[in-house]
């Protein structure tokens, strides 16, 4: 006969089994939340919402005209596909001075219009309406179009892109009108 520190009891059986099932199941949970929290340093996109992204060249923006410009944002994952490139406003006041716009009105981000013929952006969706310069002019907006920092680089205007911009972001912080490169 054997001695009892052998026999394995169908309840102690039971139990090793439930505690390696479980045990798995956490395992399979666990992959992709840590998979998840780490994916910024997997990825090696750490600073890219600091990167500098070109808009075009200088001459692509006729000096007293506003353009749309696209860019193509650089703090993506590979399910972002066309959601990626963004659209902001470009405006050649005078010289070597700009001002570029994010496209979302301030009120509820609807995407807002230039009007060349009024010197106004309007957003279509609540009413807001803005001057030319950005600031607000009228409608439920309580402040004036974000811009981007900007700056001239070998003749092309780069602006920050990768942060979204925000009135009290970080790169409300930055110069507007930084000196020619």
């Amino acid at each position: 006969m054997m001695p009892n520190e052998t026999i394995v009891t169908r309840r102690g059986l039971l139990t090793k089994l439930a505690v390696l099932f479980n045990g798995l199941i956490a395992v399979a949970l666990a992959v992709p939340i840590v998979g998840f929290l780490l994916s910024a340093i997997t990825r090696g996109r750490g600073n890219a919402y600091l990167s500098w992204v070109a808009l075009g060249a200088v001459s692509d923006f006729p000096e007293g005209e506003t353009r749309l410009a696209t860019f193509r944002n650089p703090y993506v994952t590979p399910t972002d596909g066309k959601t990626a490139d963004t659209a902001c406003w470009v405006r050649h006041s005078e010289g070597s001075q700009f001002q570029v716009f994010a496209i979302n009105c301030m009120h509820l981000g609807c995407p807002v219009r230039w009007f060349p013929q009024s010197g106004l952006f309007m957003c279509p969706c609540h009413g807001g309406v803005y001057y030319r310069d950005g600031s607000r002019a009228s409608g439920p907006p309580e402040r004036g179009l974000v811009e981007y920092p900007w700056k001239l680089e070998k003749g092309q205007i780069i602006i920050k892109a990768g942060e979204l911009p925000t009135p009290g972001g970080s790169a409300a912080l930055e110069r507007r009108t930084p000196p020619c490169a």
